[in-house]
């Protein structure tokens, strides 16, 4: 469900569940045709796509030009840098440490459940705003709607920020259980573990009248149960032999809702969030009579124990001494680290304005230092006797892969500057 989604601004980061997505819909993009979210005989586009006058991805069968999502529009907040990771479905390569989990998780589900879970992992990554929040009963003023947190392409349609978004289209579909995995999309802080792309897996298995009367059990307590006992085992079958609790929360498209946390490493880590769905959701795809459980979590997240790797950065490098070290079917390979360049650090300071966030800071040092941006941190702040509000930010610059020179370093602090200047409307100090 939206666990991810809701846990990355409820909780720490990663999954709302991680956020929700919703997909029998056929989404209209403006100027682009009407089109379904699954890339299969059953979904397919009504209508041809007009020719692409820009560079063009290719995903499900569906050609998507970059002036169709990156567009000089009031409405759309895309940047070329996020276009330009979509269609690189990092899970979908079996021998990349996401797709090394992915199917790690798929084959603790067709071992222990075998034939019964339906998996996608190459829907369509564009949404609308109905399946993305409305269908997992999203609050209307939640702040994972918000320009500050959401890529939109128009008003009516977003990137997905969740594997959520397809979960109504499926269960309308006819599917009682299933798992969804892809790449979702955030506007988010720059450190080590958060990125604007990252990964998610959704999971939803539906029950009905004869399934928990059996039990002697309540519906709700049986789904319960049932959820509880299959994703411990999911937890043993990644992590091992660990020691388990479950925390209540809440979720706003489930109850009751969980947390599952795993003790690994000396420390208690949050594996995902799950819960019952709540019956409004299966009222609205037609299933009165049905009872629900479901998952969501963070595959970066989890990889990043699995594999010991460092920052999230590392995992959309196309380094051989990254790409080398992982095999597929082999999870859980420690990652050796293959460089220790040390980060240059450069400070920034300026008076704030009203309309000032940090999330469009980050979209603007990202946009043009990429991936040489290791972290953006607020080390100081305070207010003047007029009310004006100054930040003091220190960026830190790091490759991966190789040493930075002070002309570079310099010439991207000065282009960060002049673009902060310019498009946050703050007064530099």
């Amino acid at each position: 469900m939206a666990f991810t989604l809701l846990q990355s601004t409820l909780f720490s980061k990663p999954s709302l569940f991680a956020h929700k997505r919703s997909f029998a819909f056929c989404i209209q993009l403006s100027s682009f045709s009407t089109v379904s979210a699954f890339p299969s005989d059953k979904f397919q586009p009504h209508k041809k796509w007009r020719r692409p006058v820009a560079s063009v991805l290719e995903l499900g069968g569906i050609k998507i030009a970059k002036t169709e999502i990156v567009r000089d529009d009031p409405t759309n907040n895309v940047p070329d840098s996020i276009f330009s990771k979509l269609g690189m479905q990092l899970h979908r390569r079996d021998q990349h440490p996401l797709g090394i989990l992915k199917n790690a998780i798929y084959d603790y589900f067709d071992t222990n459940y075998p034939n019964k879970f339906d998996k996608f992992d190459d829907l369509y990554p564009i949404v609308s705003t109905i399946a993305n929040f409305d269908d997992v009963l999203v609050p209307t003023d939640h702040v994972s709607r918000s320009y500050n947190d959401t890529y939109y392409v128009d008003s009516k349609t977003v990137l997905r920020c969740h594997t959520s978004a397809y979960q109504a289209e499926l269960l309308r579909g006819g599917h009682t259980h299933f798992l969804v995995t892809g790449d979702v999309y955030r506007r988010d802080s720059i450190d080590s573990t958060h990125y604007p792309v990252f990964h998610q897996m959704e999971g939803v298995r539906v029950f009905t009248l004869a399934d928990w009367e059996a039990s002697g059990t309540d519906a709700t307590s049986y789904a319960a149960g049932d959820l509880k006992k299959c994703l411990e085992g999911l937890a043993c079958h990644l992590f091992g032999g660990v020691e388990m609790r479950w925390i209540d929360t809440y979720f706003p498209f489930t109850n009751p809702s969980f947390e599952l946390e795993i003790y690994f490493q000396d420390d208690w880590l949050e594996v995902l969030g799950c819960g019952v769905m709540e019956q409004e959701i299966l009222k609205r795809s037609g299933r009165v009579d049905n009872v629900a459980w479901a998952f969501g979590l963070g595959l970066e997240r989890l990889a990043m124990v699995l594999f010991d790797i460092p920052d999230i950065r590392l995992f959309w490098s196309n380094d051989e001494r990254f790409t080398s070290q992982f095999s597929e079917g082999q999870l859980g390979i420690k990652f050796k680290p293959f460089s220790n360049y040390s980060p240059r650090y450069k400070d920034m300071s300026f008076w704030i304005s009203n309309s000032f966030t940090e999330n469009n800071l980050c979209e603007v040092i990202r946009g043009i230092a990429g991936d040489l941006v290791e972290e953006v941190k607020l080390i100081d702040n305070f207010t003047n006797k007029k009310g004006m509000t100054s930040h003091c930010y220190r960026i830190a610059y790091r490759s991966m892969e190789r040493s930075l020179t002070d002309e570079e370093i310099n010439d991207l602090q000065w282009r960060v500057r002049e673009q902060v200047k310019t498009k946050l409307h703050v007064v530099l100090r």
